[in-house]
């Protein structure tokens, strides 16, 4: 991929707690600007992000469970339709971590689905199996889990744990899921040339709050 079109790939992304309208109204011009894929907010800026970007190409992605993945399937549920009925068009959600290392795969399995099946037909479903906690095999098992449960990506990282993206997880994230899927690098992506590298390795899309730098080749202090 050229460096001119790496922007179609990326969710301008804003998921501080402390991340105020005004910063969020921000992002939102700059993904205009730089036709960014979509921008990526928490669940309360859905409605504004809706409003601001409407009739436009850039897409209202937010993050379900996130960022621990802990809380029961039923609450993500309700989460996803709500930030759907709100305006979003995907929804990246974050997987059970502790079950998946309890080995309770059918929970694990369960609990992704029904994300999907509440998004089927109205957002896309990416799947955040937060790679820096899990061993190569967990981050195989997590990518099968979610390719049978019907999601349309993977992704690496919440940006909140312990490290972001790696080249050597997002091509085993490719390696595991196929063509048929996609793979989204997010966490630690901060310059053209991380991008570069996390795209030869399989990336479809990029979660970075560093987007302007990494499109105009410039440094950035991001930390997701």
């Amino acid at each position: 991929m050229e460096k001119r079109d790496i922007a179609k790939i990326i969710d301008h992304t804003i998921l501080k707690p402390e991340a105020s309208v005004k910063a969020v109204e921000k992002i939102c011009k700059e993904a205009l600007e730089h036709k960014f894929a979509s921008v990526c907010i928490n669940p309360c800026h859905v409605a504004l992000c809706s409003k601001l970007l409407k009739d436009s190409s850039v897409k209202v992605c937010t993050v379900i469970g996130f960022p621990l993945g802990a809380t029961t399937k039923e609450v993500k549920v309700f989460e996803t339709k709500n930030a759907i009925d709100n305006g979003a068009e995907e929804v990246d959600m974050v997987i059970n971590i502790g079950a998946l290392k309890d080995k309770n795969y059918d929970y694990v399995k369960e609990d992704i689905k029904a994300v999907v099946e509440a998004a089927r037909g109205k957002a896309l479903s990416k799947v955040i199996i937060e790679t820096c906690l899990l061993t190569d095999d967990e981050k195989i098992i997590a990518c099968k889990l979610s390719k049978e449960a019907g999601a349309d990506f993977v992704k690496t990282s919440t940006g909140f744990s312990t490290g972001g993206a790696t080249k050597d997880d997002v091509k085993i994230m490719r390696d595991t899921v196929g063509l048929d899927m996609g793979v989204k690098a997010s966490g630690g992506v901060r310059s053209t040339e991380d991008a570069l590298n996390v795209i030869e390795a399989g990336a479809s899309r990029i979660g970075a709050s560093a987007s302007i730098s990494i499109c105009e080749g410039t440094k950035s202090n991001s930390t997701y």
